[in-house]
């Protein structure tokens, strides 16, 4: 697939990252030479020095030939003056990356799809429905669930008082006599472990699990995490994303929203009459304790800055709130939140571009996810007639090592599965890999 992406910022890069890694013939368009430089530096796609907006860009990238053009620069105008031009050139599909949500509220009055825009990608409003996913339990930090939980996904911490502790996967055996849970990844010191027989649990060990529905109390009960219903939320910050993930939560919690601003705090108290809207600064601890923080259940961060997110999610964290989500700019700090206290660390330009992969892979792959932090997605592919593994034992299948399957979905109800399970045509696997080989499992399945 021959695939253009305008915009070499965090989003671009992610994006022509994950699809290098699967050997896709890949363009990368930008107006900052730096950046097509640190591209070019790192991995193997071509580059083009210019604005994706000019038709002499385009026709040099040859976008009449392009399967998919991304427009994902941090201008909206742009990305929406390139989808169109590029449709007009010859672009099969085009993606483009908005701020504004309206756009995606009235799709059928803007006409978009008839001026070249087959796909409109809002990361605020991706990031907004990731925090009310992630709100689901809050016992766990990281949460998903396939064919409506007939398996799930749940991302656990480990400490000294876990059960799990020190103790490796083969020792944890006759601990889950059932087999209805297995470990899938652990995430430990920013890398990411497939655990074999001899992989260990560690204090401050991420973990990963792959349950069927009754798995998943045995899984905290093992970590010694409560599972606690949420009723009340605050968020800090009447940003795009904190007005979306008001909007989305009040229909379901309690919601509080924080914001500095007076005069924006009127503009929301009219647009969310579903939330307390509340004036105030977010660092200030008499402030939030008079608000009722401690008897908030959870606990969102997400104002334009990194910093003032992280701190306040550990001063609500010290007020007892159970579930804390951060929102931050820097890629690289997600993977601190298993160090520094703060359940879950969210970047919205990352979801974004996890999204548009999936938007990719869509025919290929039935459902994917990435889990935060963690360097591998989470796939799930259906067997069919042909597929080498039909027919076939686990144990006798060559998966990739850095590769693990989490559970088969048969005829209804989930199954955690071991060596001797023999997968069958229609059946629903879901997979855990790493990013260089994914195309090897996927090939398994063709």
């Amino acid at each position: 697939m021959r695939i253009i992406i305008a915009g070499a910022g965090e989003v671009g890069y992610h994006l022509a990252k994950l699809l290098a890694n699967e050997k896709q013939d890949i363009l990368l368009i930008d107006t900052d030479k730096n950046k097509l430089n640190q591209v070019s530096n790192s991995m193997d796609v071509a580059v083009i020095h210019g604005n994706a907006t000019y038709f002499s860009v385009l026709e040099e990238a040859e976008v009449n030939k392009a399967d998919l053009l991304l427009a994902v620069t941090s201008s909206e105008e742009t990305n929406i003056a390139t989808a169109i031009i590029g449709k007009q050139l010859g672009a099969k599909k085009t993606v483009a990356r908005i701020s504004n949500v309206e756009f995606l509220l009235k799709k059928e009055k803007t006409a978009l799809k008839q001026m070249g825009i087959d796909e409109l990608i809002s990361p605020e409003s991706l990031a907004s429905r990731e925090i009310k996913r992630l709100l689901k339990e809050t016992a766990i930090t990281d949460t998903f669930d396939f064919d409506h939980g007939l398996l799930s996904l749940v991302g656990i911490n480990i400490d000294e008082d876990s059960e799990l502790h020190n103790k490796t996967l083969a020792e944890l055996a006759h601990l889950n006599p059932e087999s209805n849970f297995i470990t899938v990844a652990v995430l430990r010191n920013n890398e990411t472990i497939i655990p074999r027989g001899n992989t260990q649990f560690k204090t401050n060990d991420h973990a990963y699990f792959i349950a069927e529905p009754n798995g998943i109390e045995k899984v905290l009960n093992m970590t010694t995490k409560e599972r606690r219903n949420i009723k009340n939320v605050m968020v800090l910050g009447g940003s795009k994303i904190g007005f979306h993930t008001a909007r989305k939560l009040s229909i379901k919690y309690n919601v509080k929203l924080i914001e500095m601003n007076k005069q924006k705090c009127f503009e929301l108290a009219d647009q969310l009459p579903g939330t307390l809207i509340i004036n105030a600064e977010g660092s200030d601890v008499e402030l939030l304790k008079s608000e009722g923080i401690a008897g908030m259940d959870a606990f969102i961060a997400v104002t334009g800055n990194s910093e003032t997110n992280i701190i306040s999610c550990l001063l609500a964290k010290n007020q007892g709130v159970p579930k804390t989500i951060a929102l931050v700019e820097n890629i690289e700090y997600i993977h601190l939140s298993q160090n520094v206290g703060v359940d879950t660390m969210i970047n919205k330009k990352l979801i974004a571009a996890n999204f548009i992969f999936r938007y990719i892979r869509q025919g290929e792959v039935l459902d994917l996810t990435s889990i935060h932090g963690v360097d591998a997605e989470i796939l799930e592919f259906e067997v069919t007639n042909h597929s080498k593994i039909a027919d076939k034992e686990l144990q006798d299948v060559d998966f990739p090592k850095s590769a693990i399957v989490g559970g088969v979905i048969r005829k209804g109800q989930g199954h955690t599965i071991k060596g001797e399970f023999i997968f069958r045509p229609k059946d629903r696997v879901v997979v855990l890999s790493k990013l260089e080989c994914i195309a090897k499992v996927e090939g398994l399945f063709k």
